[in-house]
C-alpha cells in the first residue's frame, strides 16, 4: 500500500535523530503529517493530534534520516560497467562524446532516470542532487523527460543543466596543439548553446519544476566547470543563483590536469580564478575539490560553500585523494555523492562512506585525524541539506523537518552482533539492511517493493531500449578510439608538470 502523505505513525524504533544534540533513543515514536515530523520520542504516539492513516510497527529496527546522494550525474545511468579504468579526461570522451551526432529520445531519458532513482530509494536514498548533462545540446523535452521520472519515482530531486558552452579543446591544456587540423575543425562545428539559449532552459527548470511535487523537486544551477563555459555564461549562472537561492555545482581542480590548465590559461589556480571572478559564495558547491593547495582552502573556507567528496569516483578515475581532513579543520561542510553510475558502477552512498572512512588513514600516521564515524554520517546527510541549502529540514529528524528517513532491520549480519550502532553503519552496512524508505511522509519502498511504479515493467523497458542506445554507444566508442590517443598525450604532458602537490601515489 503506498501511503498519503497525510499522516503515518512510526512506532517502537530505535531513532538516531543526527539533530544538533545528537539524540538517540532505544524505543521511541515518530508521528507524521503533511509530509513532516510533527512529533518524534518515546510516547509521541499518544500525543499525536490525529489518528494515522498508517501505523508502521518499528520495534526491532533503527529509525535514521535518509540518505543525500549529494553529486551524480543520472545520464550515466545506463553505462554501468561499460567503461575500463581511464582518467577523467579520457573517460569523459566517452562520457560525454564532443563529435556526438544526436541526442537520447525524451522515453530513453525518462526510464534512465528512474531506473537510477529507484535504486537510490531501494538503498535508503531519499535525496539526490542530480548535476543532468545533455549530449550534444539540452533541450526541453529532455529536462522535462528527467524532472517527470523523478517526480513518479517518489524521491527528492534537485537537479541542474550541466552544459558546457565552450569548443572541446578549450577546456584543457595543450590539446589544441595536439590535435590534427581536421579534428579541430570537426570540434569548432560541434553544437554549442549560446548563453542566451541556455539561460532560457532554466528559465523553463526554474518556473515549471522548481517548487513542484509539494516542493520535492527543486533547480540547481551548474556551470560544469568554470574552464567549459563561457564568462557571460557563468556569471548569468552566478546571478540565478543568488536570486533563487539555488545550489551552484562546479567541478574545481577534479585532476592533477585542471592544476595545469589554470595556471596556462589563467595564472592561478581554479579555485582563485572563480574567486576572482567574484562567483565563489555560499551557494556553491565545490565538487571534487582534490588539487587544491592552501591558499585554495582558505578561499573556500572563506566562501562559506560546500564541497562534494566522491571517493570512490576519484579511485575510479585516478584522479587523486582529496584532502578531506585539511579541509574539515578549515570549517568547510564536506558532503558525499556517489557520481554517475559509469564512475562508481553503482549508486551505493553506503560504500562512498565507508570508502571515504577508510581511504583518509592514509593522510598521517597520527589516527587522531582520521575520519570519525560521525563526521561521515553528518556528511552522508546533513551534508547534503547544506549543499542543497536545505539546512535544518533535511538530513536529520527533529519536529518541524521533512519527513525523510529510513528504516533499517538490525538483524542483519551488519548489526549483529551491535557493538556500536554508528561506527557499524559506516563500516558494515551496505544497504542491504533497509526495509522502509519515506519521502516527504510517503513510504516509497517497503518491504523489498517501491510502491511507486512498476519496476519489473521498467526494468523490462530499459533492456528494450537497450539495442538503439548500444548502437549510438558504438559510435561514440569509434570516434573516442580516434580521439584518445591525443587525449592521451594531454594527460601523460600534464602529469609530467610539477605542480607542487601530490595527491596520488604515483
Amino acid at each position: 500500500m503506498n501511503t498519503p502523505a497525510d499522516s503515518l505513525m512510526i512506532r517502537g524504533a530505535r531513532v538516531l535523530t543526527l539533530d544538533d544534540d545528537g539524540r538517540e533513543w532505544p524505543d521511541a515514536d515518530i508521528v507524521i503529517e503533511q509530509g513532516r515530523i510533527a512529533a518524534i520520542g518515546p510516547g509521541a504516539a499518544g500525543a499525536a493530534s490525529s489518528a494515522a492513516v498508517r501505523t508502521i510497527d518499528a520495534r526491532g529496527q533503527l529509525a535514521m534520516p535518509g540518505l543525500i546522494n549529494a553529486h551524480f550525474h543520472s545520464p550515466g545511468n545506463l553505462m554501468k560497467g561499460c567503461l575500463p579504468g581511464y582518467p577523467l579526461e579520457v573517460f569523459m570522451l566517452h562520457e560525454v562524446p564532443p563529435l556526438a551526432a544526436g541526442g537520447d529520445a525524451a522515453r530513453l531519458a525518462y526510464v534512465r532516470t528512474m531506473v537510477g532513482a529507484l535504486e537510490m530509494l531501494r538503498r535508503g536514498v531519499t535525496a539526490v542532487h542530480d548535476d543532468a548533462y545533455h549530449v550534444p545540446t539540452a533541450t526541453v523535452d529532455g529536462i522535462d523527460a528527467i524532472m517527470r521520472a523523478y517526480e513518479d519515482a517518489g524521491i527528492r530531486a534537485t537537479v541542474a543543466i550541466d552544459q558546457p558552452n565552450v569548443v572541446e579543446y578549450e577546456k584543457y591544456p595543450f590539446l589544441a596543439d595536439l590535435l590534427p587540423a581536421e579534428e579541430r575543425r570537426a570540434m569548432d562545428a560541434a553544437p554549442r548553446q549560446s548563453t542566451a539559449e541556455l539561460l532560457g532552459l532554466y528559465d523553463h527548470l526554474i518556473s515549471r519544476w522548481h517548487g513542484a511535487a509539494s516542493g520535492r523537486l527543486a533547480a540547481a544551477v551548474s556551470c560544469s566547470a568554470p574552464q567549459r563555459v563561457t564568462d557571460d555564461y557563468f556569471a548569468g549562472l552566478s546571478t540565478l543563483s543568488e536570486r533563487h537561492d539555488l545550489p551552484f555545482n562546479v567541478h574545481i581542480l577534479e585532476t592533477r590536469l585542471q592544476r595545469v590548465l589554470g595556471r596556462q590559461k589563467y595564472g592561478k589556480s581554479l579555485v582563485h580564478h572563480v574567486h576572482d571572478l567574484g562567483h565563489l559564495d555560499e551557494r556553491m558547491m565545490v565538487i571534487h575539490a582534490i588539487w587544491i593547495d592552501d591558499d585554495d582552502i582558505r578561499l573556500l573556507a572563506d566562501s562559506g560553500c560546500t564541497v562534494a567528496h566522491n571517493p570512490v569516483c576519484n579511485l575510479r578515475l585516478g584522479s587523486g585523494v582529496m584532502p578531506w581532513r585539511a579541509l574539515r579543520d578549515a570549517g568547510v561542510p564536506i558532503c558525499l555523492g556517489t557520481d554517475e553510475m559509469n564512475t562508481d558502477d553503482a549508486i551505493n552512498p553506503w560504500f562512498v562512506g565507508k570508502t571515504a572512512a577508510m581511504l583518509h588513514t592514509l593522510a598521517s600516521p597520527d589516527y587522531a585525524t582520521w575520519p570519525q564515524p560521525d563526521e561521515i554520517l553528518w556528511s552522508m546527510t546533513r551534508g547534503g541539506a547544506r549543499a542543497l541549502r536545505r539546512e535544518g529540514t533535511l538530513g536529520q529528524l527533529s519536529p518541524g523537518a521533512e519527513a525523510d528517513l529510513i528504516l533499517l532491520d538490525l538483524d542483519t549480519v551488519a548489526f549483529t552482533p551491535l557493538n556500536d550502532l554508528r561506527r557499524q553503519l559506516v563500516h558494515c552496512e551496505d544497504g542491504a539492511s533497509v526495509r522502509t524508505t519515506i519521502v516527504a511522509g510517503r513510504v516509497v519502498f517497503d518491504a523489498g517493493r517501491i510502491t511507486t511504479v512498476d519496476e519489473a515493467a521498467l526494468r523490462a523497458e530499459m533492456r528494450d531500449l537497450m539495442a538503439g542506445y548500444q548502437e549510438q554507444r558504438a559510435a561514440a566508442a569509434s570516434a573516442a578510439a580516434r580521439l584518445e590517443p591525443y587525449y592521451r598525450e594531454m594527460v601523460l604532458r600534464a602529469a609530467s608538470e610539477d605542480v607542487g602537490l601530490r595527491r596520488s601515489l604515483c
